[in-house]
C-alpha cells in the first residue's frame, strides 16, 4: 500500500543553523498520524518542506505517491491543509472567502454550507472575517481545508485558539471524516492528551530530529501511555525508554 505521506532523510538549514536534520516519516494511507513535539521543534518547518513552502537542502518527500519537486505538483489539489496562521480577505464573509478558494482549487461550491454547517459556522452570515474570533478563524480554516474532501489534510496545529467545547468537536469531525471517507490525515499538536485520543500512529520530533514513530495500539498493549512515552524519549522520565517501542 502506498504511504499518504512519505519522507526520507530531509534535512534543512537556515543561515547554517539546523531546523530538520535526516528526518524520515511514513503516514500510511487512512490513517490519523500525530506529529507530536514541543513548539519550536521542527513540525511547521516539515509541514513546510511537504509543501515546498520551504526547500529541503537534502531528502525527499512523496505525497499521496507523487514526488514533489519545484515547480507544479498537480498532487496539491488532492491535499488540504492549515499551515501556520490561516490567512483570509478580512473585508469578506466566510462564504465569500471559501467561494475563492473554490475557484482557485478548480472546484465547484456546492458543498461550501454543508462543509461550514459541519465547523459550526454556518450562521455568520455576511459577517466580515475580520470580525471573527481567533476560534471561529480556526474553524473556517478548517472548512477550507475540509471543502473539496480531500484524500489528505496537512493540518498544523489545527485546535489553536479553539475552547474545550469546540476542541471536542474537532476531534470527533476529523475521526467522522478519517472513518467515513477514509481521509489520511498529519496533524500537528504540542497537546499530548489530544493527540493520544485521535492518531494511529505518533511521530515524536525534537530539535529537529525525528525520535520515534510509533504505533498508539503497542503504546497501549504494553500499558504505556503517551505522556510516559514522550518524558521518557526525552530523558526526562523515570522509566528506561530503551525497552520501548521505537517504530521505523
Amino acid at each position: 500500500m502506498t504511504n499518504a505521506v512519505e519522507v526520507r532523510h530531509l534535512s534543512k538549514s537556515i543561515e547554517g543553523s539546523p531546523i530538520l536534520n535526516d528526518i524520515c516519516m511514513n503516514v500510511k494511507q487512512g490513517e490519523i498520524y500525530g506529529f507530536l513535539g514541543a513548539n519550536g521543534a521542527g513540525k511547521t518547518s516539515l509541514m513546510k518542506t511537504l509543501y515546498h513552502i520551504i526547500f529541503p537542502d537534502t531528502g525527499t518527500v512523496c505525497l499521496l505517491g507523487e514526488t514533489i519537486n519545484r515547480g507544479n505538483n498537480p498532487v496539491f489539489s488532492r491535499i488540504g491543509s492549515i499551515i501556520e496562521s490561516p490567512v483570509f480577505y478580512s473585508h469578506l464573509s466566510a462564504y465569500e472567502n471559501m467561494e475563492l478558494h473554490c475557484r482557485y482549487m478548480g472546484a465547484g461550491c456546492e458543498n461550501i454550507m454543508e462543509t461550514l454547517s459541519m465547523l459550526g459556522i454556518a450562521e455568520t452570515g455576511n459577517k466580515a472575517v475580520g470580525k471573527f474570533s481567533m476560534g471561529m478563524k480556526q474553524r473556517l480554516a478548517l472548512a477550507r481545508a475540509m471543502l473539496t474532501k480531500p484524500d489528505l489534510l496537512i493540518l498544523d496545529e489545527p485546535i489553536n485558539g479553539l475552547d474545550p467545547q469546540g476542541i471536542i468537536e474537532v476531534r470527533e469531525l476529523l475521526l467522522r471524516i478519517n472513518q467515513e471517507y477514509h481521509t489520511s490525515i498529519l496533524i500537528s499538536s504540542h497537546i499530548l492528551d489530544e493527540l493520544s485520543k485521535i492518531a494511529d500512529t505518533i511521530g515524536i520530533i525534537d530539535h529537529g530530529a525525528m525520535l520515534a514513530e510509533v504505533s498508539m495500539k503497542e503504546l497501549t498493549a504494553k500499558g504505556i501511555d503517551l505522556e510516559t512515552y514522550y518524558l521518557g524519549l526525552l530523558g526526562g522520565g523515570e522509566k528506561n525508554v530503551e525497552s520501548y517501542p521505537h517504530g521505523n
